[in-house]
């Protein structure tokens, strides 16, 4: 069994507790306007790249074999897998068997996820993880078709799955200038995760890391030049939320 993936990266601490492996998956049905790894979109492999932004067909077996060099971490830490992207559940077979595999080794397994996918090929992948972290681009469906091409009912169906049931599930909100970022915004997403019963939120600052990727790959990018957002530009859109009854952090 195969997938095609962009990046394995080692000795992660921002994508769930301890020390990690964060496994990048190819492909994403979304077009985030901001979106930090461009080269995530298409699901297949382009030769024509550079090595870091190509992406390669990797094995169930070959990706096993990266994650267990660093199993002493995960154990001694509480750390563990993370599937990410691009969109892991649009490779929900490799991603359902590479659970299978880590938990069969006594590795958590944590994911990255727009959840913007059929809700039986989410509860699938879903069964097999030990945490969850699912993006919440925006609350309006016009504006987040908009911001990323796609509506928000499936997303909402697969996220109220998720926080009903008893894996631990953190919210992630990116703000973006222009975007979400607006006292009434705030306001927005604390009705809607309320209504939801979420729990547990990460608010996400606005980076340009992305940007020099845009031009390598001669893809136009229209928040070039928007200044980036720091945790002190959060303070306020996070006390809405934490008025709301939710634990909020800011910064992943």
């Amino acid at each position: 069994m195969d997938a095609v993936l962009f990046n394995i990266q080692r000795f992660c601490l921002h994508d769930g507790p301890g020390i990690r492996t964060t496994v990048f998956f190819k492909g994403c049905n979304l077009r985030c306007r901001w979106c930090a790894n461009p080269e995530s979109q298409s699901g297949a492999v382009c030769p024509e790249l550079e090595p870091s932004l190509r992406g390669r067909v990797w094995s169930l077996e070959e990706v096993l074999r990266e994650i267990e060099k660093d199993e002493a971490f995960y154990r001694g830490s509480g750390g563990g897998v993370t599937l990410s992207g691009g969109e892991p559940l649009l490779q929900a077979e490799f991603a359902e068997a590479l659970c299978r595999r880590l938990r069969e080794h006594g590795i958590p397994v944590d994911i990255e996820t727009a959840a913007n996918v059929p809700e039986e090929t989410f509860r699938s992948v879903f069964s097999r993880l030990d945490s969850a972290h699912i993006d919440l681009k925006h609350y309006d469906d016009a504006r987040h078709r908009e911001g990323t091409g796609a509506g928000l009912a499936r997303i909402l169906a697969n996220l109220r799955f998720a926080l009903r049931g008893n894996l631990p599930v953190v919210v992630r909100i990116p703000v973006i200038p222009g975007f979400n970022d607006g006292p009434a915004d705030a306001a927005g997403f604390s009705a809607l995760l309320s209504d939801l019963g979420a729990e547990h939120v990460e608010l996400l600052p606005f980076h340009q890391l992305g940007e020099k990727k845009y031009e390598k790959l001669g893809l136009p990018y229209v928040l070039r030049g928007v200044p980036q957002m720091h945790e002190t530009d959060l303070a306020g859109f996070a006390s809405v939320l934490r008025d709301a009854g939710l634990s909020t952090q800011i910064g992943g």
